[in-house]
């Protein structure tokens, strides 16, 4: 839920930003799926403060974790009709058992890419995509730079709303990261937006509040962004 924030950013920046490309990871790949296929910063605001939200991450015991996956692949459904990228988009998911980073790019994504890039491991079941099963990417990369580099990119605002001091620090041990030729522009929240159990849960207040942190710190970054 964390990546509400991102929203907020998105709505200061869409005025002095056109990007070339878009790589998202995890519910920030959603985000940007969404704004890649022609969405609007008010289409990302209606997304998250949408009360659906709130039965993506509903309870239920499976020998893969303890969230059941059926919201979740619906959104996943529904995203995928509604939006086509036209502009270069690239998400990342990972790979179980092997823990193989993937990239995946452009027509070849379909719902279940997009359902993949945010089963959260040990919570939802992998996504079968090919005969291979897929996670979520965000415990090795969530801010994946590294794609956005094989994607050509030369200059990033890298936005990152997961800055929950275990995966970072669990990211350094295993995480990939871009080389030190990829000029990079980092935006992160200014205020701690709250625990793990906090981004799993679904609050309208919690939501506006995120999304407004993201419009200040991207207010503040504002005079130092041009692309």
């Amino acid at each position: 839920m964390f990546a509400a924030w991102e929203a907020g950013v998105w709505n200061v920046l869409h005025e002095r930003v056109r990007p070339d490309m878009i790589v998202g990871a995890s519910a920030g790949a959603w985000n940007a799926w969404l704004l890649a296929g022609g969405g609007t910063p008010e289409d990302l605001v209606r997304e998250w403060l949408d009360p659906e939200k709130r039965h993506l991450l509903q309870p239920g015991l499976h020998r893969a974790g303890f969230l059941r996956p059926e919201a979740l692949h619906r959104k996943a459904h529904e995203l995928a009709e509604r939006f086509r990228p036209r502009i270069p988009f690239g998400l990342t998911m990972v790979e179980v058992p092997s823990l193989r980073l993937r990239l995946v790019r452009d027509a070849e994504i379909t719902w279940r890419h997009l359902a993949a890039a945010c089963s959260i491991p040990f919570c939802f079941p992998p996504v079968r995509i090919d005969g291979r099963y897929y996670v979520d990417g965000v415990w090795q990369s969530a801010l994946p730079l590294w794609a956005a580099e094989a994607m050509g990119a030369r200059r990033a605002i890298a936005v990152n709303a997961w800055t929950v001091r275990p995966v970072q620090l669990l990211q350094r041990v295993i995480g990939r990261r871009a080389s030190a030729a990829l000029e990079v522009i980092r935006l992160e929240p200014s205020q701690p937006l709250g625990s793990v159990v906090s981004s799993m849960r679904w609050n309208e207040a919690d939501i506006r509040r995120w999304i407004e942190l993201g419009e200040r710190d991207a207010t503040l970054a504002a005079t130092s962004i041009t692309m």
